[in-house]
């Protein structure tokens, strides 16, 4: 199950289809995001989401031994995630992920309050290709408390499920 999810993030990641990735490939999502939301790219908000991925593409290179202005291929990207997520345990994944997750936030929250609502985090799904029902019914699996928003901690908490194949709910679509 991880695996299927780690190549789907790779695919919309990598949307050329080259089998690579570049910081320019991650950063591109921020771009799509913050475009989405109609958040201008020199938005501050929408600057730190894109610096945030190409952090996270950074700590991949480096990791993969490649330079951070190289590429990183499926291959090592399945490796990568896979040691993140299964050996270097839920507290390097957090590490890892709480800033794209809160540069995520920051782009999506439009009145400005540090949560999404379920308009907010169905538009950013909706982005990562699944359609508007699946991300509504994702929205309501994660808002166990039913406030109707979801906060950063929550997120990253659902975001960790998904990956470790313990939220039975798609986040992203291949």
């Amino acid at each position: 199950m991880a695996q299927g999810r780690i190549k789907t993030r790779f695919a919309r990641w990598d949307l050329a289809g080259s089998g690579e990735l570049t910081r320019q490939d991650v950063e591109r999502e921020a771009e799509r995001i913050a475009g989405a939301f109609g958040v201008d790219p020199a938005h501050p908000a929408a600057s730190r989401l894109r610096a945030s991925l190409g952090a996270l593409f950074d700590l991949c290179a480096d990791q993969a031994g490649v330079s951070r202005d190289g590429t990183i291929t499926e291959a090592q990207f399945s490796t990568l995630s896979e040691d993140l997520i299964f050996e270097q345990g839920e507290a390097a994944f957090n590490r890892a992920l709480r800033p794209v997750i809160g540069g995520v936030v920051g782009v999506c929250d439009r009145d400005g309050d540090g949560r999404i609502d379920r308009t907010e985090f169905t538009r950013w799904l909706i982005i990562l290709g699944l359609d508007e029902q699946r991300a509504g019914e994702a929205f309501e699996r994660i808002d166990v408390g039913g406030r109707g928003t979801l906060c950063l901690d929550e997120l990253l908490s659902a975001i960790r499920e998904y990956h470790y194949g313990r939220l039975d709910v798609e986040l992203i679509a291949g």
